[in-house]
């Protein structure tokens, strides 16, 4: 198995796990793991031989989602780390599968809400009383983990992808 092979089909699966259970248990997205996800990035494409004409348009597709995506922050729809997880998946997947991942992304963030606030509309049981994670997520006050959603659609459009197509050779 090639390096490349190892990010693509080992980190970058493991960053949205660890995302998602991140946001899910302190609603909270580290910056570290953003970042991690661009440096993988950069030698992933380095490693696979990307043109720079192919890289310039993977960081435009990440650049216009971190702009769209700091809008959503800004009328306080999402969380500053759903933003940047956002734009570094689309880093990721570039123009080729974006409008996938984000309507994906869309539909299983408000599935998540819908049953968020159905859950919430009934008492915590009385084992997860005492988790803190679960009183933070069952506050009618707090948001909703949207990186569930964004990773969860992440990990389904990852084989679509011309990165993962070309690093286990298809």
């Amino acid at each position: 198995m090639t390096l490349s092979q190892i990010v693509i089909l080992g980190v970058f699966p493991l960053a949205m796990a660890y995302a998602a259970a991140s946001d899910l248990v302190s609603m909270t997205i580290s910056n570290r793991l953003c970042l991690s996800l661009v440096v993988a990035f950069a030698l992933c494409a380095v490693l696979l031989g990307l043109s720079l004409e192919d890289v310039a348009w993977h960081l435009a597709a990440g650049m216009i989602v971190l702009v769209g995506a700091f809008g959503l922050f800004a009328a306080g729809w999402i969380g500053g780390g759903d933003a940047k997880l956002a734009a570094a998946t689309a880093l990721w997947f570039g123009f080729d599968q974006l409008m996938p991942y984000l309507l994906l992304s869309s539909f299983g963030g408000g599935l998540l809400t819908l049953l968020i606030l159905r859950l919430r509309s009934h008492p915590l049981p009385s084992p997860a009383v005492n988790w803190d994670w679960a009183q933070r997520l069952h506050a009618p006050k707090e948001g909703v983990p949207y990186g569930i959603a964004l990773a969860f659609a992440a990990l389904f459009i990852l084989p679509e992808t011309a990165i993962w197509r070309a690093a286990i050779g298809v």
